[in-house]
């Protein structure tokens, strides 16, 4: 029966006229939930419809979760990468057409760096084509639930028709980590290396919120600011969604306000947040060890490595710097052909 509903709902999405436009009016739309019960903790503009640029890429990797779940991809999968997908906007990896990433990487790309030419990629593995992909994730949107969603894409770029609300949004936020406890740790990974490149994750929470773990970024000019956020105290773990920031300090603030309220709702003790903090890197410090892991992996010596030490890696996010710089090699399993073209560059504005 849920296959037969998502079947009908991806033939809507293939036949269903354009969606009315985001009503955008330069206000912030909110919405906090508990991801295990649903209860509701806070709510602003909660149903008023958004872009939701790169938050777009939430269920870009739903889909992707869903389809490793299922069989029809794998983690060390060669993606090929169309001229379509390396010519996306940023923000991207700087893929090249007719080259290969894997699953994996892309999955890193798009939580750490939120890479277009990466969900792009993933996209057309996974729907054929990225038009075909975008009907297959309004299709589960809707299964889910987001009745007011529609895709256009896979990565979040412009498109006047691409619409979501925050509650939606919280929605699609509390089926990833129920749906796919095993993938959730993507979303903490805190930098990965590709191609030697150190690349951050973009999510503010992770580094200030205490007990933050996830999930995502968004922005374009006609969005604003967007973040979905996840956070776990006291075995109690809150989604929260903030829409329409004029400036990434109002949105992070915005957001931490929010989920202190909800934790505070809850009967959770509140945790003093820490300033930025001032690190000075010293001999033996934890600076200086994770600079260690650093030059490691980089070497690619992990391979000595105690046990202890390649889990603490790992949980660094470092660990995938190996798998990273790696040649992909004839065993991955590669789907489709195509030519190499020269990318073009756009001098548009990054896409977060």
């Amino acid at each position: 029966m849920r296959r037969l509903a998502v079947g009908t709902a991806f033939l809507s999405a293939l036949l269903s006229v354009p969606a009315a436009h985001a009503q955008y009016v330069g206000r912030i739309s909110a919405f906090v939930t508990d991801a295990r019960s649903g209860a509701v903790m806070a709510q602003i503009n909660p149903d008023l419809q958004r872009y939701p640029a790169s938050l777009t890429k939430l269920m870009t990797l739903y889909m992707t979760f869903n389809a490793l779940r299922s069989g029809q991809i794998s983690l060390d999968q060669a993606v090929p990468v169309s001229v379509r997908a390396a010519t996306r906007e940023p923000s991207k990896l700087g893929l090249v057409p007719g080259s290969y990433i894997t699953v994996e990487q892309a999955i890193l790309g798009l939580v750490t760096k939120s890479a277009n030419d990466a969900a792009c990629a993933l996209g057309e593995l996974v729907g054929g084509d990225e038009d075909r992909f975008a009907a297959m994730m309004t299709a589960q949107a809707h299964a889910l639930g987001m009745s007011s969603t529609t895709f256009r894409n896979a990565s979040g770029l412009p498109n006047p028709d691409q619409v979501t609300t925050a509650r939606d949004l919280a929605t699609l936020g509390r089926h990833l980590i129920n749906d796919f406890p095993e993938d959730y740790h993507y979303f903490s990974v805190p930098l990965f290396y590709f191609h030697g490149r150190e690349i951050p994750n973009h999510n503010p929470m992770l580094r200030f919120y205490p007990g933050a773990d996830g999930m995502k970024t968004g922005y374009t000019a006609q969005a604003g600011l967007n973040l979905v956020s996840s956070a776990a105290r006291d075995n109690v773990r809150l989604v929260g969604v903030v829409m329409g920031a004029r400036s990434n300090a109002e949105r992070t603030r915005t957001m931490a306000a929010l989920l202190d309220q909800g934790f505070q709702d809850e009967g959770v003790a509140p945790v003093s947040r820490p300033q930025v903090p001032l690190i000075i890197a010293r001999a033996g410090s934890a600076s200086a060890r994770r600079q260690g892991f650093r030059m490691m992996a980089a070497s690619g010596r992990t391979g000595n490595l105690s046990a202890a030490s390649r889990q603490h890696l790992k949980k660094l996010g470092m660990i995938h710097y190996v798998l990273a710089r790696a040649p992909l090699n004839r065993r991955l399993k590669v789907t489709g052909s195509h030519k190499a073209k020269a990318a073009t560059h756009s001098t548009h504005r990054s896409k977060t």
